[in-house]
């Protein structure tokens, strides 16, 4: 009897992954119960690799299994379902670690004494506050059409010209000529 070469054994493997991963995604228990035997060890192993401790490493490998429970119906090649793990396992130690860097424990009370070093300045903030209110004080001397402009402009993201010019009734041509216009208008006048 003839053995299966490397290419259709793999083919075999990936189809049975693709099964196991469609069933999973069906609510089967058992086909959920294969893909953590075979892909729980590689799981540790990443977290592992990162340096966390062992109680990290698991949050990490659950919260991996638990991503893979929230999206396995997007997952677009289920037969690669051991890349989509590793990924995710990497990017979850990754933030894991982040997330622990930014917490330093400390039992030296003074630390708790002093200003907070991630707020600006006193000072600083008051300045940012009267910049800001001399800014919409600015603005709202504007012709109305130019607010509704400078409005649109500075959305998050910001609308193309065409949606720009269709919301104003106003040609596209004119939009960066009169955005021009605004910004050296409201210069001039928080300038003074």
């Amino acid at each position: 009897m003839r053995q299966p070469s490397g290419e259709h054994a793999a083919t075999e493997k990936d189809l049975e992954v693709a099964q196991l991963v469609r069933a999973a995604a069906s609510g089967d228990p058992r086909a959920w119960d294969r893909l953590v035997e075979r892909h729980v060890a590689l799981l540790w192993h990443i977290a592992l690799r990162h340096g966390l401790s062992e109680w990290d490493a698991a949050d990490v490998v659950q919260t991996t299994w638990l991503r893979l429970l929230e999206n396995i119906e997007d997952v677009r090649e289920p037969a690669r379902v051991a890349s989509w793990l590793s990924t995710t396992a990497q990017r979850e130690s990754l933030r894991h670690l982040a997330h622990h860097q930014k917490v330093v424990p400390s039992d030296d009370e003074s630390t708790f004494d002093s200003q907070d070093r991630l707020q600006p300045p006193l000072d600083e903030a008051l300045i940012a506050r009267e910049q800001a209110a001399t800014a919409q004080a600015a603005v709202a001397t504007l012709p109305s059409t130019w607010r509704s402009l400078l409005e649109l402009m500075t959305q998050d993201p910001p609308p193309s010209y065409e949606a720009i010019s269709a919301e104003l009734g106003v040609p596209i041509g004119s939009i960066g000529p009169t955005r021009g216009r605004c910004v050296r208008r409201l210069r001039a006048m928080v300038a003074m």
